[in-house]
């Protein structure tokens, strides 16, 4: 089609987006950055606007802030990720935790965004996503005998997931300074972790009557 009187063809109009489809635009948008240049670069909000193609104005009237942006991004890819293991819920506790060090040490930049979000001081900001459903599960696990029956859940949740953000953010450091390769160094890593988890799981030892 060609306007009249300028022979020049007109660009078809584009479809106005949805809040929706432009929110998740722009999370898609931050998670190609964050995958493409890392979390440590830097995210620049007029570049994820460019990205999404929308108005760079737009980010501020959805999100308010880089910090809000970031944080949204973060919860979206848990949450994707959170139902490509909602069968990992009904395993035991030393299981259940092994399949999150092997997540973490899949996902580094994820963690390394909580990371940096936590050290923000962003109030907002949940390192333990699904802790309702999380807790259940500890239940459980004290129940069937996963756990030892007086154990302290709620630490060793906390304390084995410190162990695998920790590990994933340093492991390639880590790798750097022991001279091990990466990939031996994870699988040492693994074998420790599940030590660590099998210690939580033992009963704690019964004390023998003086003789």
């Amino acid at each position: 089609m060609t306007d009249s009187g300028t022979g020049e063809t007109s660009k078809p109009r584009r479809r106005r987006r949805s809040r929706e489809e432009t929110e998740a635009d722009l999370l898609a948008a931050a998670r190609t950055l964050l995958a493409r240049d890392g979390v440590l670069a830097g995210v620049n909000l007029r570049e994820i606007a460019t990205e999404a193609g929308v108005n760079h104005g737009q980010i501020y009237q959805y999100y308010g802030t880089r910090q809000a942006l970031l944080r949204a991004a973060a919860a979206d890819l848990v949450e994707r990720q959170a139902g490509d293991r909602d069968d990992h819920w009904g395993q035991p506790f030393t299981e259940r935790r092994l399949a999150m060090f092997r997540h973490r040490l899949d996902e580094p930049e994820l963690v390394k965004l909580e990371a940096l979000l936590a050290l923000d001081g962003d109030d907002d900001f949940s390192p333990l996503p699904r802790l309702a459903q999380t807790l259940q599960s500890l239940e459980r696990d004290k129940t069937d005998g996963s756990l030892p029956s007086d154990a302290d859940g709620v630490a060793a949740h906390v304390m084995t997931s410190a162990a695998q953000m920790g590990y994933a953010i340093f492991r390639e450091a880590y790798a750097r300074d022991t001279g091990i390769p990466l990939e031996e160094l994870d699988a040492r890593a693994a074998q420790a972790f599940t030590l660590m988890l099998a210690g939580l799981a033992a009963p704690p030892p019964q004390e023998t009557p003086d003789a």
